[in-house]
């Protein structure tokens, strides 16, 4: 039997949320659930085959490439703390989720999300030192600095996803257990929770995120607007070294411009599969196209796998490649 609601008047909290996520709009589930198996593997190998690259290759031992392995990394987990459990609901006629583990999966949720996105902000930092100050870019973008915004990105990350979900912990959910999300979300947690200080946490929750989202946002913006204006007063000599930007840029787009309008836009009950859709796309989509859009767009990367492809197969290709792999 599905977990009863909640009793109104019922302070305390609840051992266990039903997801309601897909139960009424959707009634194929085993095409749903390969979906998203395979879903999950292409994001799975090809973040994997990114990390494996920039590990093996030494023309990718570059501050560019090593935020790319973390960014690959991040994909891996980011997708790894829904999509699966997401599969497992698909044949499963019960589809709930513990307390605890509601609240751990939207710790590391927003933990790996924020984090990634103060990753795509230092890549962008990354690329307007190299294009906007190439002299200077050795030196203040060395090891030692990369590591240091690759630690800031993590510890912001955590140390806000661990203030959000422990504010949300602390709310009583007296209205229901049902919860009309694919996973558990802060948003959709606060429409089931009766506490006077719901407002409150919805804000202190947006203060967080947005800190995050934002700041990371701004940094980017203003780094992509000076490599532009950088490019149009050089002229043709900073040109190919601008489309090394666009793989990100895309990527950037695709990530905020999808979690934007999933948590700025106002959530309602009529609203639920559009939310839904756009969860799948900022989720789970997004994870998937980083290492698609970075292997299309980059001609290091297709030339890496060249070249891992080659190698002890066939010299005489691997001596072709040696000359086209910068």
């Amino acid at each position: 039997m599905s977990p009863e609601p909640l009793q109104q008047g019922n302070l305390s909290s609840p051992t266990m949320f039903l997801l309601l996520g897909f139960s009424s709009a959707y009634r194929a589930w085993v095409t749903l659930c390969l979906c998203f198996s395979l879903i999950y593997l292409v994001t799975v190998l090809g973040n994997l085959l990114i990390l494996t690259l920039v590990w093996l290759d030494t023309h990718l031992h570059s501050p560019m490439y090593f935020f790319l392995g973390h960014l690959s990394f991040l994909d891996i987990c980011y997708s790894s703390v829904t999509l699966p459990k997401i599969v497992r609901d698909a044949f499963s006629p019960q589809k709930t989720i513990s307390f605890v583990g509601c609240i751990t999966q939207i710790y590391f949720f927003l933990c790996f999300g924020g984090s990634e996105c103060m990753l795509l902000a230092a890549m962008a930092y990354d690329r307007y030192l190299a294009i906007c100050h190439p002299l200077h870019y050795p030196a203040l973008m060395n090891w030692k600095m990369c590591r240091c915004l690759v630690a800031v990105s993590w510890l912001s990350g955590s140390i806000s996803s661990l203030i959000q979900a422990f504010l949300t912990s602390r709310l009583p959910f007296c209205r229901s257990n049902r919860i009309d999300h694919l996973f558990c979300e802060i948003p959709f947690l606060l429409k089931v929770s009766c506490s006077p200080n719901a407002p409150l946490n919805k804000a202190a929750s947006y203060v967080f995120a947005g800190t995050i989202a934002m700041g990371s946002f701004l940094l980017t913006v203003v780094s992509y607007a000076h490599i532009i204006g950088t490019v149009l007063r050089s002229g043709a000599g900073t040109h190919r070294a601008f489309t090394t930007c666009t793989s990100h840029l895309i990527v950037v787009s695709l990530f905020f411009s999808t979690g934007a309008v999933a948590y700025l836009a106002p959530h309602s009950s009529d609203s639920t599969e559009t939310d839904e859709v756009l969860a799948l796309l900022y989720a789970v989509v997004t994870p998937m196209l980083n290492p698609i859009i970075y292997s299309l767009r980059n001609s290091e990367v297709k030339g890496a796998i060249r070249k891992a492809l080659c190698t002890g197969v066939s010299p005489v290709c691997t001596k072709g490649l040696g000359t086209t792999v910068e």
